[in-house]
């Protein structure tokens, strides 16, 4: 055990000169008094193993006990030069050959670039090398200048971290127990974790010390850098790959955004410009079309008649939305879409490139601990006959996945039954919100204006449905190990936060049935039906109040809480103002990194590129939603990993993973989905369809294509004496000799012979329906295709670098040891000549 040497913001041990690579910290049993006598030293015996063997592997360790708390020991681990170039060569890490000398050439758009950019005097950019997977028997032809920097601090903590998730503490029925990671589950250790290099605010006094933690946080986490790009190389040097191809996917999906974002608004303003010209929105308004238009009652009994005069306000909202902009933005997003994810690939496939991760798969990806650990059942290998060790058997693994199918099945339907919960209530709440709201015919309310019934059932049947969604959230987010639950996670959240809006967009008002013959929902609840302007804007109220809700939920959650729980640690410890606290208890006070790392930020990221994608055309200005959302959301992170939590392990990663199959799979969804919504959801199609076919002869009266006369086209009368007794409602004095009422659908009326049935207007209608969502999907998809064949994954540039490294780093491999064995074979052949080989000797004759 050594004391603490005064020195708070110290990196190395106590001589001075070992670096600290990884720190464990755990509580001393014999200053334990909670727990049994024997559970301690059953742990410090698990304990000294597994130190034991860590020290026998080469790593060094020195012992400190805490400052502020007595019974906290920090164990500081320290990788020496020849076990890192061991292990070095065991996980195939690329290291620097020599540096690289292939010119770069900057792009017409450098300059602008360039104003954007963080000062390259404050972070310098980082020397490019060859590189080749590390060697030992090579370790001449690398680029060792010196060895305390070959290996950098996060490639070092990378090393120890694989050690420490391999070594082994105890052996229990002939199976071995290994890894830090069990270690810290049974609370034999409280932490483990790498150290950050400096404190976050202030630049250490030492000029050999970077200071990069503080440079992270001034050029990249601040809020004042919002504008700033992103100093990428900085965080994958100081956080690793996997750190770094997050914050390269989130940086490069907010600058697509803009162009998406600007075009969303254009639209936006154009429906907004042009809502004072909506025909058929003036005929609502218009107190001698729309005033004289009285509605059926859309529930039985306590409903009354109402004025469609009532609806004027949504009417002219609705006009916004549901605008023949609406339409280009959705054809536009469909390309765009494919634009981002080809685009993505192309700058996956340059950071590849440029952080030595080209070849990572074949070589540097290796099995988990965690996975290691479960593998005690013997099989034969039927290729090459040889005994492998596998976590389950085939009956096992049959149960096992029996069991995970049912698991997520289970919260699916939990889910479905949520949304019929909601459901229920919608028709429940719209029951009583019909009785208790006015709706006097001529009733001129300030209320009337907008608190409608269905303006208030959806208004609170949204909300409802976000807190269910947040709560399912919270209950479900209790799983396992990351890549086995990337699609079955997504999965869940997929169904829990679109269900609500496809059945607004595909479902709500499509099954009604008209008012003489409604249609109920078990037997009990009558269909809701939606405004006569259809349910376009009510599902672009629920995708304001989810898309609004969660932004401000996960900001809240990621900034708010750690920073509280933060402050509560720092209140717990008074006497931390009056003492010095080294480095290690500083990190060790700060939160720590979840087992799942950046999963969850993943997740929220494709989870907002869904609502972005597959409902934008009812709600245009979701891209511009995202992308201030996202403007935070990198700050955001940024500040949360570089100020609030320990410092992660680093980690090598290709690409994002499963994410990238999945935003493909969203993005072919995404055109069905909007195509449906143009024309299921809006009523452009039933539009277009009276302006050119039923405005004028033989259908209509005009002499020219008109939207006058649509209202009135689109409603179909019921004959108050029709009504069911189960349905009737209560008649009402002010009705005096009104003997029909109106109804969204296209029957035809009371005494045709075909009444209440489906009339021509219905199956045109249809008709045009069906056709324009087959054109619209052939012709996005076809520009998708063209699109994708057009673009190719990697650029000619790229794949010219990666052949020209390629060869250069084999010719540099090569080189030497071409150069030493010809000079060998001159030795010998010298030797041959001047016949010191008798057996050799040339004779001449």
């Amino acid at each position: 055990s050594a004391e603490f040497d005064q020195k708070p913001d110290s990196l190395f041990f106590n001589d001075g000169q070992r670096r600290i690579d990884f720190v464990l910290v755990y509580e001393d049993e014999s200053k334990n008094e909670n727990r049994k006598k024997s559970v301690n030293k059953k742990q410090m015996r698990k304990r000294q193993a597994y130190e034991s063997n860590l020290i026998s592997n080469g790593l060094q360790l020195e012992a400190t006990r805490s400052v502020l708390n007595e019974k906290l020991i920090f164990v500081k681990v320290h990788a020496p030069w020849e076990v890192l170039c061991t292990y070095a060569e065991v996980m195939h890490i690329k290291l620097p050959l020599k540096p690289n000398d292939l010119k770069t050439r900057d792009s017409a758009f450098n300059w602008f670039s360039r104003l954007l950019r963080v000062d390259e005097n404050i972070i310098k950019p980082e020397q490019e090398f060859f590189t080749a997977p590390f060697e030992k028997a090579r370790i001449s032809d690398f680029y060792i200048q010196d060895k305390d920097i070959f290996f950098n601090p996060a490639t070092r903590s990378r090393i120890v971290h694989f050690i420490l998730s391999r070594v082994e503490y105890a052996v229990k029925d002939n199976v071995k127990k290994f890894g830090i990671n069990r270690l810290l589950d049974s609370g034999i250790y409280k932490a483990a974790f790498p150290l950050h290099d400096s404190r976050f605010n202030r630049r250490l006094e030492d000029p050999n010390c970077p200071s990069e933690r503080y440079l992270l946080y001034k050029e990249w986490a601040h809020p004042r850098s919002f504008y700033k790009l992103q100093p990428l190389d900085l965080v994958r040097k100081y956080y690793g790959e996997k750190i770094g191809i997050y914050f390269a996917w989130l940086g490069f999906y907010t600058h697509m955004l803009i162009m998406a974002a600007v075009v969303g608004l254009a639209c936006f303003l154009y429906g907004y410009i042009t809502k004072d010209n909506c025909t058929w929105s003036q005929e609502v308004c218009d107190p001698n079309i729309g005033g004289n238009i009285i509605m059926c009652p859309q529930c039985d009994h306590e409903c009354t008649y109402w004025n469609l005069t009532i609806t004027c306000e949504s009417s002219k909202k609705l006009c916004i939305f549901d605008s023949f902009g609406t339409l280009v933005f959705a054809v536009f997003m469909g390309i765009w879409v494919t634009l981002f994810l080809e685009f993505w690939k192309r700058r996956q496939a340059e950071l590849e490139y440029e952080w030595d991760t080209v070849e990572f798969l074949e070589q540097e990806e290796y099995i988990r601990p965690e996975y290691e650990a479960r593998c005690t059942h013997v099989v034969t290998n039927e290729i090459t006959q040889q005994e492998e060790h596998v976590p389950y058997t085939a009956c096992g693994k049959c149960v096992r996945m029996t069991f995970g199918i049912s698991a997520v099945l289970f919260w699916i339907l939990l889910i479905i039954a949520s949304v019929i919960g909601i459901i229920i209530y919608r028709l429940s709440v719209f029951f009583v919100f019909s009785a208790k709201l006015p709706r006097h015919i001529n009733g001129t309310e300030a209320i009337q204006k907008y608190l409608t019934p269905q303006a208030a059932t959806s208004v609170t049947a949204s909300i409802i449905s976000f807190i269910i969604i947040m709560i399912l959230n919270i209950i479900y987010e209790k799983t396992d190990y990351e890549n086995s639950l990337t699609m079955k996670m997504f999965l869940f959240q997929f169904v829990n936060y679109y269900s609500s809006c496809f059945y607004i967009a595909f479902f709500k008002g499509k099954f009604v049935g008209y008012p003489g013959d409604p249609v109920y929902w078990l037997g009990k609840y009558r269909n809701e039906e939606c405004d006569p302007g259809g349910c376009l804007l009510e599902l672009t109220t629920q995708l304001t109040i989810i898309m609004g809700g969660k932004a401000i939920w996960n900001n809240v959650q990621e900034v708010l809480l750690p920073w509280v729980k933060n402050l509560i640690g720092r209140c717990r410890s008074a006497a931390r103002s009056e003492k010095t606290i080294p480095r290690w208890e500083q990190d060790y006070h700060l939160q720590p990194v979840g087992k799942l790392g950046l999963f969850y930020e993943y997740l929220e990221m494709v989870i907002q590129f869904g609502f972005v994608t597959l409902f934008v055309a009812s709600f245009p200005l979701a891209p511009l939603l995202a992308l201030v959302n996202n403007l935070l959301e990198i700050r955001v992170d940024a500040w949360k990993i570089t100020t609030q939590f320990r410092r992660m392990v680093p980690q090598k990663a290709q690409d994002i993973g499963a994410w990238q199959p999945i935003m493909q799979g969203i993005a072919i969804l995404a055109v069905v989905t909007n195509a449906m919504i143009i024309a299921f959801t809006s009523d452009m199609i039933p539009r277009l369809v009276y302006y050119w076919s039923f405005s004028v002869p033989p259908y209509g009266n005009h002499s020219n294509y008109t939207m006058k006369g649509y209202i009135n086209n689109t409603l179909s009368v019921f004959n108050i004496a029709d009504f069911k007794n189960g349905s009737k409602p209560v008649s009402l004095p002010w009705l005096g000799n009104q003997t029909t009422c109106r109804y969204r659908d296209f029957r035809y009326p009371p005494g045709h012979q075909h009444q209440y049935e489906h009339n021509i207007y219905y199956w045109h209608v249809i008709a045009a329906k069906l056709s324009f969502i087959i054109v619209m999907e052939h012709v996005i998809y076809c520009v998708k295709f063209i699109v994708s064949y057009v673009i190719p994954d990697v650029s000619q540039k790229t794949k010219s670098k990666i052949k020209r490294e390629k060869y250069l780093t084999q010719t540099l491999l090569h080189e030497n040891h071409l150069k030493v064995m010809k000079k060998n074979m001159g030795k010998i052949a010298d030797r041959i000549w001047k016949g010191e080989d008798g057996t050799f000797r040339p004779k001449f004759d």
